[in-house]
């Protein structure tokens, strides 16, 4: 992960946005943000959901492809999910981005509406805090043949069935066996997924410039399974042994049903996602701010 606060040479010529599909609140945000793009006089392009909700005929309606292939910025309207979708889309063009949070966390959606144009200008300006994320990549073998692949920004999740009992799971980091372990599941979380599903687990928060995966038990069986750190250069392999109804998920967005003896193959993916935060950005702040860290004064003098 790399990280950059000087401001950027590059220039914002065509900008996308892209918002949550069906949230009549967001529509009236999505509005304002168009007119404030196209009074800067940047080209102004939409993923075709965006472009629907807009009913703005002059709105150029791009799939997440093209947007990659022709934006030089997006800037996301919604949540941590609505980030999480296009994030995955847009990583292998990198195509940096920019949240505005109208959600209810916002860890990756970190520009509050309310100050929504202001903070833009001086983003879309130069003025700006750039980072990169890793992802995960994983695919499910069956009898030794691929049936399934996909990405994850946030964790790749292996878990029971609802209603189902304990799933037996054998793991595998780089060819050497770990452990077995009869659990609910196990996360397999990036660091930008260890403030979601992973955190609630019990496992740890990673800095997002932290080159590592973090495993964590859901639910163990014998209290000894614990979240462990592994460096983000290794390859896992989850054996499921035992267990009714499992299945894998890809950020809670894609999923694919398990059978005994499948195995899921995780590993860092070569694609990155870039984000774009304003000028004074930290990581800290957003931590205190949502993880409600901040409700006392700081030794230190005034938070920052």
């Amino acid at each position: 992960m790399s990280r950059a606060t000087h401001p950027s040479p590059r220039r914002f010529d065509t900008v996308a946005i892209i918002g949550k599909h069906g949230d009549s609140l967001a529509g009236a945000a999505l509005l304002e943000l168009a007119a404030f793009l196209e009074r800067r006089g940047h080209r102004l392009v939409a993923d075709t959901v965006t472009a629907q909700d807009l009913s703005m005929a002059h709105v150029v309606a791009m799939t997440p492809a093209e947007i990659g292939a022709n934006a030089d910025v997006a800037i996301v309207l919604g949540g941590d999910g609505t980030m999480l979708g296009i994030a995955r889309q847009l990583a292998p063009f990198k195509v940096p981005l920019i949240g505005v949070n109208q959600g209810r966390l916002g860890f990756m959606t970190d520009i509050p509406q309310e100050r929504m144009l202001p903070a833009l200008s001086e983003v879309l300006d130069g003025k700006l805090v750039s980072e990169s994320r890793s992802l995960l990549e994983g695919a499910v073998e069956r009898e030794g043949r691929e049936i399934f692949r996909a990405t994850a920004f946030n964790d790749v999740v292996v878990a029971r069935g609802a209603g189902a009992g304990m799933v037996e799971l054998g793991v595998e980091v780089d060819g050497h066996f770990m452990y077995n372990q009869r659990s609910d599941g196990l996360i397999i979380s990036t660091p930008t997924g260890s403030t979601a599903y992973a955190l609630s687990a019990g496992g740890p928060i990673l800095h997002p410039e932290l080159g590592g995966i973090v495993l964590v038990p859901i639910a163990p069986h014998a209290l000894s399974n614990r979240p462990i750190v592994l460096s983000d250069s290794c390859e896992i392999r989850i054996e499921l042994a035992s267990g009714r109804d499992c299945s894998v998920n890809f950020d809670m967005q894609s999923l694919t049903s398990l059978q005994h003896h499948d195995r899921v193959i995780v590993r860092r993916s070569e694609h990155t996602v870039h984000f774009l935060h304003p000028e004074g950005w930290s990581y800290y702040h957003t931590l205190r701010e949502k993880l409600h860290w901040n409700e006392y004064p700081s030794v230190f003098g005034q938070l920052k």
